[in-house]
This record gives C-alpha cells, sequence and structure tokens, in this order.
C-alpha cells in the first residue's frame, strides 16, 4: 500500500453557484471570483506534495485543476468519471423551480442515496463510477512512497467519494455535508491501519 492520502478539492465559484442553479454535467465556467478562489488554493494544496493531480474534464474543475498543476508542477489528467452527479431533468434549474415541480422531491433526494433525479444518477451511482478513479491512481503509483493524490472535482462527487472511501453505510451518508467552492476533503490511511481515515472536510478559506 504506497496511497497514504487523497485531497478532493472542488472547484471555484461558477456562473451558476452565483444564479443557484443546479449544474450537473452542464459545463459552466468559473467566475473572475472563481478564478481568484483557484489562484489563491493553489499553493496550499502544492503544500502537500501530490504526486497525481486528476481532474473532472467539466471546464470549471479543469481551470482549477490548472491552477493547482501550475503551482505543483505538475501535469493534469482529465478523468469523466470525475464529473458531478447527473441531475437529468433538474440541471439548469433553482431549487424553487424543482421544488414547484416535484414537490419534495428535493429532499427525498438529500436524504436517501440511491434516490436518483429524473433521468439522473443517484449518489451510490456517482460512487460507483468515480471510486475506481481512485483504485487505479493507486495501482499506478505502487512504486512511490508515501504518495499522494489530488482529484479536484464536484461538491456532490466529492461528498460521495469521501463515504465509500470511509465505507459509510449509505443511510449515513447524508451527515456527510456540501463543500465551500475551492474548498477540500483529505483522507489518509497508515501501513498499519489500511482503511482510508477522514482528516479535514471543507478546508480551506475560500467559498
Amino acid at each position: 500500500m504506497t496511497l497514504r492520502m487523497v485531497v478532493l478539492l472542488r472547484h471555484g465559484q461558477t456562473d451558476y453557484n452565483i444564479a443557484g442553479r443546479m449544474q450537473g454535467h452542464i459545463d459552466s465556467q468559473l467566475t473572475p471570483d472563481g478564478v481568484a478562489q483557484a489562484v489563491a488554493v493553489a499553493p496550499d494544496i502544492a503544500k502537500v506534495g501530490p504526486d497525481r493531480i486528476i481532474s473532472s474534464d467539466l471546464q470549471r474543475a479543469r481551470d482549477t485543476a490548472e491552477q493547482v498543476g501550475g503551482a505543483c508542477g505538475l501535469p493534469v489528467t482529465l478523468d469523466p468519471r470525475l464529473r458531478e452527479t447527473h441531475l437529468g431533468e433538474w440541471q439548469g434549474r433553482t431549487v424553487t423551480q424543482i421544488e414547484q415541480e416535484y414537490p419534495g422531491a428535493i429532499a427525498t433526494w438529500r436524504s436517501d442515496p440511491s434516490w436518483a433525479p429524473p433521468g439522473g444518477e443517484s449518489r451510490i451511482d456517482v460512487v460507483r463510477r468515480s471510486r475506481p478513479v481512485v483504485e487505479e491512481v493507486e495501482e499506478e503509483l505502487a512504486d512511490t512512497p508515501a504518495a499522494t493524490a489530488v482529484l479536484v472535482a464536484h461538491g456532490g462527487l466529492i461528498a460521495g467519494l469521501v463515504c465509500g472511501l470511509l465505507a459509510l453505510p449509505t443511510p449515513a451518508w447524508p451527515s456527510i455535508g456540501g463543500l465551500g467552492n475551492c474548498r477540500w476533503a483529505a483522507l489518509a490511511r497508515r501501513d498499519d491501519h489500511p482503511r482510508w481515515r477522514l482528516t479535514g472536510y471543507n478546508v480551506g478559506t475560500a467559498g
């Protein structure tokens, strides 16, 4: 076991964040403040000494990851499995609009990881597609002692992946909340304690 730490960084502020609209797979853009957040967080992520940086291929994550990669002197690998939850018919809508058309559905979605928006993915689906990214980077870094990987992704995906890596029972998943823009979660483990442990959540000053 050589992968000792995984840092999961959420992208910077987007135009959809400001408008309060659900993004999902919509390729929204960083605002000027979002770019500034990415520039500010990059040196903090560089301090953990990552060996690999992998990003969602959606533009908001890519642009954030490029700032981190520049600070770390590392290339960024894109992986669509790190995309945000596909929200189906909810994408582009506000919570108020969704609640008007689907009364009570937002509460159900937030409390049940197995429930998916119409035409979208459940939180369980998201973890199922994203967790292999961590397993594969561990194999790639097998010869790197005490390796660290940084994954630049999205709030919903990160919350779910943290739950999956910690092997939390699914009824407990809603207890892991969201992240601010350009904030991160960190998980670590030791040779004598191979299970992942949560060492930081919603870390940072941006967002």
